[in-house]
């Protein structure tokens, strides 16, 4: 089955992953994270696409975005960014050699529940990284403009906060999200790094259906699910009650 990096429809959702190569820093202080915010400006003048949630970590990236139909298609995007901050970098610091590890991470997000959860999930990183004990001190991520309303002009109006909590604050009722996506703690840790489809069971079987791409990562070799696995696939799978259940009432 092919991977989701390589067919992206437009029109959907993702979650994008790049790495720096070996896990290396990709930014090393607030010119290099300024530089970047601005490239993705760039790029999303020229191709359209939309950005929903994100975060900036000191040796990878997290986007949460939508290539949109009259946009480019998520590889042009991607390669345009990445290209273009790979340049900006190796010129500043004479790096040589591989700057990004391998191709960029995409996983196909349904336009719900599932996607709130993916992006708490990505605005969390620095609290599970110990960075930070509360995601809004942090200053390089989408949190205090999707949580407080805080000015952001990379980030596009978000497609499903209405539809979830209706005429609720929309930003408070987040805020009670995210941290209850932080009591969980290692919640979706693991779950994200083996998808390539992250939503319901039927938002699964049509992108499978239409696509041909299985949700997960299949390991070489025997395949074994350990203990530990089966609890996160629990855990994942209640974060969606949660958001039709607390997160309205």
């Amino acid at each position: 089955m092919p991977r989701t990096a390589r067919v992206a429809p437009r029109d959907y959702v993702y979650h994008v992953l790049t790495r720096g190569n070996n896990r290396q820093n990709i930014f090393k202080d607030e010119e290099d994270f300024t530089r970047y915010m601005e490239i993705l400006k760039r790029y999303k003048e020229k191709y359209q696409y939309k950005l929903y949630h994100y975060v900036l970590m000191t040796n990878h990236v997290h986007l949460v975005m939508e290539a949109i139909e009259r946009g480019g298609a998520l590889s042009q995007i991607m390669k345009g960014i990445n290209l273009s901050y790979a340049q900006y970098y190796k010129n500043r610091y004479k790096h040589t050699g591989h700057f990004w590890q391998d191709r960029y991470k995409s996983i196909l997000i349904s336009k719900d529940e599932y996607l709130l959860a993916c992006g708490s999930y990505v605005e969390l990183n620095p609290v599970r990284a110990r960075m930070v004990k509360d995601p809004k001190a942090y200053r390089w991520s989408s949190y205090r403009a999707n949580a407080y309303g805080q000015a952001d002009e990379l980030l596009d109006d978000h497609i499903i906060y209405d539809k979830l909590f209706h005429d609720k604050d929309v930003r408070g009722e987040y805020r009670k999200f995210v941290l209850q996506m932080m009591q969980k703690n290692e919640a979706m840790r693991g779950e994200m790094d083996r998808r390539t489809i992250y939503g319901s069971g039927e938002f699964v079987k049509e992108v499978n259906k239409l696509f041909k791409i299985e949700a997960m990562i299949k390991e070489r070799g025997r395949p074994k699910i350990s203990a530990d696995e089966k609890r996160e696939e629990m855990e994942i799978n209640r974060t969606v009650p949660f958001i039709s259940g607390e997160g309205q009432g």
